[in-house]
């Protein structure tokens, strides 16, 4: 039987979502590996590093430190090398009216994300979520 095995980098400074996410992570059935930076600049770091073996789907924070996940979005579609890279944009609900959050994630959407999820605060939720985003990213992962 061939699996898809998905390699996962996630853009995440909090360290108990970050926690949360491996949790659920390994209890998905799925296999996987996970690599985690904390913040835009190690993020972008990291990419350019490794740019002939970039993950099969980035989850994208959008509240980082040093460079937020929007200027990471941004820099990664206007890079010729990252720009068919899945990025899913993972953040929670913006501070501001349901308009302005429309308009954000319209705008995330337009520059070349391929999904947005809102950060569940329910575990059995985040699991859920990872495991539609990696069944939707599915189609870009070869079969092992």
């Amino acid at each position: 039987m061939s699996l898809k095995h998905f390699n996962i980098l996630l853009a995440e400074d909090d360290a108990d979502d970050c926690f949360f996410f491996d949790k659920a992570l390994k209890e998905l059935p799925v296999s996987s590996n996970l690599t985690t930076v904390r913040d835009g600049d190690q993020l972008m770091k990291h990419l350019y590093q490794n740019s002939e073996h970039l993950p099969d789907i980035l989850f994208l924070d959008l509240n980082m430190p040093r460079k937020n996940g929007f200027e990471c979005l941004c820099d990664i579609k206007g890079n010729e090398t990252l720009k068919n890279l899945c990025v899913v944009m993972f953040s929670t609900s913006f501070p501001y009216s349901r308009k302005y959050e429309e308009d954000m994630i319209n705008s995330l959407l337009n520059i070349g994300a391929n999904h947005y999820i809102r950060k569940p605060h329910d575990f059995s939720q985040l699991k859920q979520v990872i495991h539609q985003a990696l069944t939707m990213g599915a189609d870009k992962i070869p079969i092992i």
